[in-house]
């Protein structure tokens, strides 16, 4: 069992940038798949990134793909997510989620993680 608290979230101009930290709890973090998703007004819940347990291996959604950088401390128990160059379109509250085991190749998939984090807002303005 592992519990997830989003913080980072706020209110930023086009062009400009935040950090997300998703702080897990529990003694096995490591070996846990961590991941990012966001969900708009309207829309579906979708992928922006994910991180292997080491770290070694990670997968952006093509949209983020250049201006998001995933990474994680397995010493601190957090994930983070650095986002530059950030958009209209990438207003979204922003949700950490965990799946136990290495990625697998249904990593885009919100079905695939089994804990969620409350979710932080993160509005671009134009």
């Amino acid at each position: 069992q592992v519990q997830l608290v989003e913080s980072g979230g706020g209110l930023v101009q086009a062009g400009g940038s935040l950090r997300l930290s998703c702080a897990a709890s529990g003694r096995t973090f490591s070996r846990y798949t961590m991941a990012w998703f966001r969900q708009a007004p309207g829309k579906e819940r979708e992928f922006v990134a994910v991180i292997s347990w080491s770290g070694g291996s990670t997968y952006y959604a093509d949209s983020v793909k250049g201006r998001f950088t995933i990474s994680r401390d397995n010493i601190k128990n957090t994930v983070y997510l650095q986002m530059n160059s950030l958009k209209p379109e990438d207003t979204a509250v922003y949700y950490c989620a965990a799946r136990f085991g290495p990625i697998d190749r249904d990593y885009i998939f919100a079905e695939g993680y089994n804990f969620w984090g409350q979710g932080t807002q993160v509005t671009v303005s134009s």
